[in-house]
């Protein structure tokens, strides 16, 4: 009894010690870290407007507006606001709880014609010819959730957003400029243009 009751109580002391370590301690200081040195990470890397928040820079979100126009359904069919530059498609429209992509393959027949459609599409809000459409633009990302675009798709719209919003072209180059991150580590990746961070600077003017 009495060397049963001794391996209970190592047991339980062991048990209340890495709780504690473990199970508090451990979460308390790794919680003060990252606060002090990674505060709008741990934060959900929160983008504020007018001092309120608007976005997270990790997730994309739609711009688009209603066209006037129901769908077969009787439900608003809504079109890309040219106010806004775009984001990339999204096979779960940016639904947070719904991240993932369409599963679909190149060769898929559905695939294809939605590419076609979106590039055509593209290509007449931008004004140009369905050529000059980068692939980003009408391809959607594994997470569905991607707020990036490459360079060119946003130089692309620089025009257009310029013209809509009554601004000069140099003023919106220089908002794409400062929202385009380079290479992670300087070799990882491609350089790319944070959409929701852009838009939030175009909001802010």
């Amino acid at each position: 009894m009495t060397s049963s009751f001794r391996r209970f109580g190592v047991a339980v002391r062991v048990l209340l010690f890495f709780t504690v370590v473990l199970g508090i301690a451990y979460p308390l200081v790794m919680t003060g870290v990252s606060q002090v040195l990674f505060h709008g990470n741990a934060n959900g890397s929160i983008v504020k407007v007018d001092g309120k928040d608007v976005a997270s820079d990790l997730i994309g979100q739609v711009y688009t507006m209603d066209s006037g126009k129901k769908d077969s359904d009787g439900e608003p069919i809504m079109v890309a606001d040219p106010k806004w530059f775009q984001t990339r498609p999204s096979a779960s429209d940016y639904d947070g709880a719904a991240s993932g992509g369409s599963n679909l393959g190149p060769n898929n027949a559905d695939l294809v014609a939605a590419v076609d459609e979106r590039r055509q599409a593209v290509a007449a809000l931008e004004g140009v010819a369905p050529a000059q459409v980068p692939p980003d633009a009408v391809t959607a990302s594994g997470s569905g959730l991607d707020p990036d675009i490459s360079p060119a798709y946003a130089a692309l719209q620089v025009d257009r957003v310029a013209r809509e919003r009554g601004l000069s072209v140099a003023k919106v180059q220089e908002l794409v400029k400062e929202s385009t991150e380079g290479r992670t580590l300087g070799f990882l990746g491609e350089p790319r243009v944070n959409v929701v961070k852009l838009n939030s600077a175009l909001a802010a003017l």
